[in-house]
């Protein structure tokens, strides 16, 4: 993307010297415990209240130990109070602190603190979930971190629900017992069973299957240790997450359009680099046949809410063509700059097309070819054309797991300019763009579906028209000459058959590299993948999506 303004879009197991007092793991009758030996006065002790100065910048190393210890010994003793005394949010430290201890069941708890590096402390957690005549071992890694209060200069332990687990967000709990859903087996296309350790791009996606579809797909619950989500992660699409099963339920069965072969080949590929997502569709149907995230914590493909730059252009030109302001083949130049309301649009580079048509500059992604129709466009059309032609932005899609389903929102001025290439305030995700790809490619939009409608009798959403097929060929022809001949040319070689492609590169405020985007096209398969921070499109997700589309369709 051009230069122009952006928009903005986590052992030791040896005594611990804590300043003048030495810190113990010990084990007594089964219990792990902090003990703390008094080898001076404290700072508070040393300094008088009545003229001490208020301390500022971060806590020093004694701060620090001194702080996590008092904090770690009251929690593992279970004194709440006194643990949630020692945080900068003591009361939303209580009601999480209490809900655990009457909630989890966990015995034989011990936390062992490991080498601080500045004022962050990592620790283990060991404990025994514990619940009627069913008990199970715990242990997983988390950390807290020591800040100062402003108003008193106090180190505090700064409270995050992740420093009791760190899948904890706010208002989720932790609860032994029941699972509130019978586990669900699921399977691919052709009757393979889907698991993490063979896809781990799929926790996300399985724990949403989960609990779609655990209470009708024939299943038992068994009883689990698990992440109870509040309303808070309901709202952001997250699912209960299993931590620890005690006793396993009987699963039911839920079968995916993912094909296991195109799903391999997407962990492959997103494997290779960092903060990579890609979605494959199959654009007759809107069967999605693979989803994949470097990282598994959060799933982008699905549910992210990125700025996808000059891959909107897609959109963009399907309206121009519509409303007969351009055709591919037109005389239309991309100047190097474009003021509009007040603000100054630069193409990448500052390069500039003065005398080259309106595919040229759509190949070449030169964003002022675009922005140049403003005057000629209401500030509701893109939002009708992403709603009405290709099913975005209506909330809408059932496909089975949560999705974030695109947003195209009217805007004015400056900030209507910049979303006619993929800024302003567009957010899309994998899922969206590469059924953009799928409805050029199948003339019509079919929402994407990661379970056919047949398992619950759902209604998948639906476009209110479909581009006329003229419409259809112009901007077919615009993303097969990407393909060909521009941006996409390098990624796209040797994809060969009926493809067709557009890049994207998103500026994200803070972020030195953009957002390379890539979406495309070959018979009958769609994909789209971002890759955040990597840069251009074309060099960083474009192989991606054509290592996919070289598979088939």
């Amino acid at each position: 993307m051009g230069k122009r303004r952006r928009v903005a879009e986590r052992r030791r197991t040896g005594p611990v010297v804590l300043g003048g007092m030495i810190a113990l793991v010990v084990a007594a009758a089964g219990l792990g415990a902090y003990v703390l030996y008094d080898g001076g006065a404290s700072a508070d002790e040393q300094t008088s209240a009545h003229h001490r100065n208020i301390p500022t910048g971060p806590p020093t190393a004694a701060e620090v130990r001194t702080v996590s210890a008092r904090f770690l010994t009251a929690w593992r003793q279970g004194r709440v109070s006194e643990a949630a005394a020692a945080t900068d949010d003591p009361s939303a430290a209580t009601a999480l602190l209490t809900g655990v201890a009457k909630d989890a069941h966990l015995k034989n708890l011990t936390l062992t603190p490991g080498a601080a590096t500045g004022t962050k402390v990592p620790f283990a957690v060991k404990a025994t979930v514990s619940y009627q005549d069913l008990a199970k071992p715990l242990a997983y890694d988390s950390s807290l971190t020591v800040v100062r209060r402003k108003s008193d200069g106090k180190p505090l332990v700064s409270w995050q629900p992740a420093v009791v687990q760190p899948d904890l967000k706010d208002d989720d709990t932790l609860v032994t017992g029941e699972s509130g859903t019978p586990p669900v087996k699921a399977l691919d296309r052709d009757g393979g069973e889907l698991t993490t350790a063979k896809y781990p791009s799929l926790g996300t996606v399985l724990d949403g299957l989960r609990e779609k579809y655990g209470k009708t797909a024939g299943g038992k619950a068994g009883i689990e240790l698990r992440v109870v989500r509040g309303k808070a992660s309901e709202k952001a699409g997250l699912s209960d997450k299993t931590l620890a099963e005690l006793s396993k339920g009987t699963p039911g069965t839920v079968r995916t359009t993912l094909s296991p072969a195109v799903q391999a080949e997407a962990e492959r590929q997103v494997g290779s680099r960092k903060r990579a997502s890609v979605v494959v569709l199959r654009p007759s149907t809107g069967e999605i046949l693979a989803v994949a995230n470097s990282e598994h914590g959060f799933n982008v493909a699905f549910q992210g809410s990125l700025a996808p730059g000059s891959t909107m252009k897609i959109v963009t030109s399907t309206m121009l063509f519509e409303k007969n302001l351009v055709t591919p083949g037109a005389s239309h130049p991309c100047p190097k700059t474009y003021k509009l309301a007040g603000w100054t649009f630069h193409n990448d580079a500052d390069s500039e097309i003065k005398k080259g048509t309106f595919k040229l500059s759509f190949g070449a992604s030169c964003n002022n070819a675009f922005i140049n129709f403003a005057p000629k466009l209401s500030n509701s059309d893109l939002t009708k054309e992403a709603q009405q032609v290709y099913g975005l932005g209506m909330n809408n899609w059932a496909i089975g797991v949560p999705t974030f389903d695109g947003a195209i929102p009217v805007q004015s001025g400056a900030q209507m300019g910049a979303s006619l290439i993929g800024q302003g305030g567009v957010r899309m995700n994998p899922l969206n763009m590469a059924s953009v790809a799928a409805t050029v490619q199948a003339g019509t939009f079919h929402q994407p579906y990661l379970v056919s409608p047949t398992v619950d009798h759902r209604t998948l959403a639906t476009a209110a028209r479909t581009m006329s097929a003229k419409t259809r060929a112009q901007v077919k022809e615009v993303m097969q000459y990407t393909a060909a001949y521009g941006t996409a040319a390098k990624a796209m070689a040797g994809v060969g058959g009926d493809n067709g492609a557009k890049t994207g590169s998103a500026e994200v405020d803070g972020q030195k590299m953009p957002n390379g985007w890539f979406t495309a096209y070959r018979g009958d398969l769609a994909a789209a993948g971002v890759v955040q921070a990597g840069g251009h499109g074309g060099d960083t997700a474009g192989p991606i999506v054509a290592a996919l589309l070289k598979m088939g369709g």
